[in-house]
């Protein structure tokens, strides 16, 4: 099948101006997009600040085929996380030397590696929920994000003593901050603007990364000390810079999206009893409950490529070079015709069966798929394991939480509400 041709065929879409098409993507995201497909089918085109001009897909097929087009046809947006996470965060990066970094990245991320740092997250689940009150509502997002920071801050920097405090007070105004300044298009000049206060935190991240760089310890197991063991095919190692970005984008990408998804399990849990209850009864439901999590609530709504050449063919378009192709998620986990009831929560979809990673995409997909999709579905089961093994959560008949925009993610409105009580253990009266 040939991928190239000269005549530019684009699927419909809106013809407001950018900026109104903007406002429209910045008030009404998800419902917004819900609406486009209505109108439109399931490609459309639009005209939005930082995109630019682009196309939204949700076609099965042609997710497959974007996700695996070469980087001489589709690569990394120019327009990219990088701006907050650093020009070497895997997110910057394209082409060759993404390739090159992500070869040196993944081992910490599996098999055994991986193993070792669950003890880490039950440890710091176990310290968290010491202070969850027992039979009074509160928002479980604070401590999940609690959770999933000290986890990652020790798994992945190996941070303790003064570092580690220290990060735990500056990451998540940074992350917050961050999350809010990658959707909005705020120039970086001028005096007084957000970008300063950003600018003056990551100095001050990277005045801490560089003082656990000097104290890491040549034989350790967290992911800095094996970032400075490891070497490129030449010799040589990953500079200062270049870990100082990659670990902010493990910190970031898998401290609140992990964190978040995990708000929106106990939001799901509560309006489903008859799943809770199994859940409670026994675990074999719980690895396909945190996929069906994923899929009904995705955290992130897209993933994106750039079109590199001119005349690039996806499925039944033709687009031009400097076409941004955006992948809505949670459109295509909201299909009936890939899914099901899409509209029902329902693991059991999921038992005995692995989702197709190109219709089931929270971690995006193809050759720049999150590369700690591992680390987070870990958390998420150790976390989940731990609360529902030690707390009974109470069923309510609420409506579901609505969606809110944190920036780069969707949260739960209300924070993950839930009520708990304390399982009593054998030495109880």
């Amino acid at each position: 099948m040939t991928t190239m041709t000269s005549a530019v065929t684009l699927p419909p879409g809106p013809t407001a101006p950018r900026a109104v098409q903007g406002a429209y993507a910045l008030t009404q995201p998800l419902r917004g997009m819900r609406r486009l497909k209505e109108r439109y089918g399931n490609a459309f085109t639009v005209n939005v600040p930082i995109f630019g001009h682009a196309v939204v897909i949700s076609d099965p097929a042609e997710i497959k085929q974007l996700f695996t087009s070469g980087p001489d046809l589709v690569d990394n947006l120019e327009v990219n996380l990088g701006r907050v996470l650093g020009p070497h965060s895997m997110f910057a990066l394209s082409g060759g030397e993404h390739k090159r970094q992500r070869k040196l990245l993944v081992p910490p991320f599996h098999g055994r590696r991986l193993a070792a740092y669950e003890k880490i997250v039950e440890e710091e689940t176990l310290r968290e929920l010491e202070n969850w009150p027992d039979g009074k509502p509160f928002a479980t997002l604070p401590s999940m994000m609690r959770i999933t920071l000290n986890a990652i801050l020790r798994a992945v920097f190996g941070a303790e003593g003064a570092e580690f405090a220290e990060l735990r007070e500056l990451i998540p105004p940074f992350v917050t901050l961050g999350s809010r300044l990658a959707v909005a298009p705020i120039s970086k000049k001028g005096r007084f603007n957000p970008w300063r206060r950003f600018e003056r935190m990551r100095r001050e991240y990277d005045a801490i990364v560089d003082r656990l760089i000097a104290k890491a310890r040549p034989d350790g197991d967290d992911v800095l000390a094996m970032m400075l063991q490891t070497r490129y095919d030449d010799g040589s190692g990953l500079g200062r810079d270049e870990i100082s970005d990659q670990l902010l984008t493990l910190l970031t990408a898998g401290h609140e999206t992990t964190a978040t998804t995990l708000a929106w399990a106990v939001e799901r849990l509560r309006r489903h009893p008859a799943i809770l209850r199994e859940l409670t009864e026994s675990e074999d439901l719980l690895d396909a409950t945190i996929l069906e999590v994923q899929r009904t609530r995705p955290v992130i709504d897209l993933t994106a490529r750039q079109v590199k050449q001119d005349g690039f063919r996806l499925g039944r378009w033709t687009l031009p070079k400097g076409y941004a192709v955006l992948v809505s998620i949670a459109l295509i986990h909201d299909d009936d015709a890939v899914f099901p009831h899409a509209a029902t929560f329902d693991p059991h979809r999921f038992e005995g069966a692995r989702p197709d990673l190109y219709q089931w995409i929270p971690f995006g997909g193809g050759t720049r798929r999150c590369l700690g999709a591992a680390f987070a579905t870990m958390e998420m089961t150790v976390v989940l394991r731990t609360l529902l093994r030690d707390f009974d959560l109470v069923p309510t008949a609420e409506r579901g939480e609505r969606w809110h925009s944190r920036g780069v993610a969707y949260a739960p409105a209300k924070g993950g509400r839930a009520i708990v009580r304390r399982r009593s253990t054998g030495g109880d009266s």
